[in-house]
Parts: C-alpha cells; structure tokens; sequence
C-alpha cells in the first residue's frame, strides 16, 4: 500500500469530510449546484451486520452518497430511521450539518488503540463494503467539531473511492446520481 491514496489524499490524513443531512437528494443538488462537486454516487440503505453502536447491536438504516469536491470527498448520510445512533446523535444534539472527519487508516485497529490512548472514546463501529470496518470516535480535544472516523484503507477502497474521483475529474454534469458500487 502506498502513503497516498490514488485520489491523492494522504493515508493517516483528512480523505473525507461528511454531513448528516435531512434530504440527501437535496444535499446531492446543493453540493452539486453550489459547491462544485459531484458527481454522487449512492447507497440507498446502509444496515450492515455486525454494527455497533455505544457498545450495543445497531439497528440503524441510513443512505449514504459520496461524491468528490476537488481532492476532498464529501459524504452525506441520511438516517432512514429513528433507531439510536451516531447520526441521530448529532442531529439531537446539534441538528443537520458537519458530522465527522474521516481518515484514512491502514490499521484500524492499532489506530483506534492509539487514538483510545490519547483520550478518545469509540462510539461506533461497522464493517463497510469495501472491506474492513469503520470506528467512528469522540472526545480526544474540546475543539473537535464532530467525530473521527477511521477508514480501512484497502484495495477495494482505494480502487472505488479512486474512481469516484476519477468521475468527477472533467464531469460536464450528466448522470449526477449513480449506483455506488
């Protein structure tokens, strides 16, 4: 694995800013129209077995698109249900918005025991289907504005999130919404 992912943002950097969002079809046409990215790609229901939210079986559904604004790929998730979980979280206590940062990890385990070490907490883990499982984590810094999410690099993410962004590079708008895998 290389020190770069193959869109060009760094492994152990920012690879991902993400919003939880009330309408992501809005979001999409919003971040399209007004922010210069695009085009999404999209996973209608995003329930995975094995989820884990504040230590219990997660139950929550939500949609999830991705899309690229220059190097920074933006993801938008919107909760389907009202079962608990990090993104009902946010919107209770914040409201719709900035939800987390993600990064991009080689070893997400070993990361998650290092980031523990430094004062944060894991609220959320799932297996995602590129291969591996996210961590989403909290605390750490008063300053931080949302949670971290740790994103196993592999293969298939690099591959994937790379033509994502390969997609985006000279789009001239057509076919805004796309099947995410």
């Amino acid at each position: 694995m290389t020190q770069a992912l193959g869109y060009g943002q760094p492994v152990g950097g920012i690879c991902q800013t993400a919003f939880v969002v009330e309408d992501v079809h809005a979001s999409i046409d919003h971040f399209i129209r007004d922010c210069g990215a695009g085009p999404f790609f999209l996973l209608d229901h995003f329930l995975a077995e094995g989820q884990v939210y504040r230590g219990a079986v997660s139950k929550a559904d939500v949609t999830i698109a991705m899309g690229f604004a220059g190097h920074m790929q933006i993801e938008l998730i919107q909760p389907l249900d009202a079962n608990p979980s990090v993104y009902r979280e946010t919107i209770e206590k914040t409201g719709y918005g900035f939800h987390h940062f993600g990064i991009a990890s080689i070893d997400v385990e070993a990361d998650l025991a290092n980031y523990e070490a430094r004062g944060f907490s894991l609220a959320f883990k799932a297996p995602v289907p590129t291969g591996g499982s996210v961590a989403y984590l909290e605390g750490g810094h008063a300053a931080q504005p949302g949670f971290v999410e740790l994103i196993p690099v592999t293969d298939m993410m690099d591959q994937h999130f790379t033509g994502m962004w390969q997609a985006s590079q000279g789009w001239n708008g057509r076919d805004p919404i796309r099947p995410f895998l």
